[in-house]
């Protein structure tokens, strides 16, 4: 398949125009007229993963950060991400990248499937088109109510991760609940206005957590990464169900620091 058959792909699943202002998606380094035979997919167009999708002979890299974010002036091999580009190109791998797209169109909704959540609606309503609403994570109630305690050891087994931190009272019942996979110390006010009684999330600072279970919003706290890698699988599977002929690989799930 043609490069520009896998974007329109791509972009069925999560438009372009979903993306945030602020965002960068979309086709990043590359030709359109690219045959594609294999496609790679990672959470971060790291060195690791780069080193992995040339090792494997990948015509195109996948991932839901995107390596370019801000405005780049120059390219240059003196520069990490210089050099990732460098790389990339001299070895005729296109790469793509589904950021807030995708968290708008895909992420969301997966991440309350996940947690089995019932009657949802966006947290934050970033686009509204034909009468309806969408936007970044989502709020619904739990199938049954349970403890904050209960809720963070049950986040743990949906997003197989090893551990969370908990911001709030671990013995307060739980129903309804605020999910935002990635960054979501923005959402917290959000959740609050749509009485979320618990906010899943990722990177929230110490007055962010205190000051939300002060206002009686608990927090789970499972990492950027712990809850963003959903986005490997669930890309990996609807590829493969859009795109015959073409070899899905992924890159292997790890958490990008050490605890110690």
């Amino acid at each position: 398949m043609k490069c520009r058959e896998i974007q329109k792909i791509l972009e069925t699943q999560s438009p372009l125009s979903y993306a945030l202002s602020w965002d960068n998606v979309g086709l990043l380094a590359g030709s359109e007229k690219k045959e594609i035979q294999k496609i790679y997919i990672a959470l971060d167009a790291v060195d690791s993963v780069i080193d992995a999708a040339l090792s494997a002979q990948a015509d195109l890299l996948l991932t839901h950060h995107p390596l370019i974010f801000k405005g780049i002036r120059q390219i240059t091999a003196e520069d990490f991400i210089g050099r990732r580009l460098i790389r990339l190109i001299q070895n005729d791998v296109c790469y793509y990248a589904m950021h807030t797209n995708f968290d708008v169109k895909g992420m969301a909704d997966l991440s309350a499937a996940m947690l089995g959540l019932e009657d949802t609606e966006p947290l934050d309503v970033t686009v509204v088109e034909n009468g309806g609403k969408e936007g970044i994570g989502r709020v619904g109630s739990l199938m049954e109510p349970m403890s904050a305690g209960h809720c963070a050891r049950f986040v743990k087994a949906a997003f197989s991760i090893d551990k969370v931190r908990v911001y709030g009272d671990l013995e307060r019942v739980i129903k309804r609940v605020a999910v935002c996979p990635g960054s979501g110390k923005g959402e917290i006010q959000n959740a609050l206005l749509k009485g979320a009684q618990v906010l899943i999330t990722g990177d929230i600072g110490h007055h962010d957590g205190i000051d939300a279970a002060a206002m009686g919003l608990c927090i789970i706290d499972a990492g950027h990464y712990g809850l963003e890698h959903i986005f490997i699988r669930y890309m990996k599977e609807y590829l493969e169900s859009c795109c015959s002929g073409v070899e899905i690989l992924t890159h292997e799930t790890f958490v990008p620091f050490v605890t110690l």
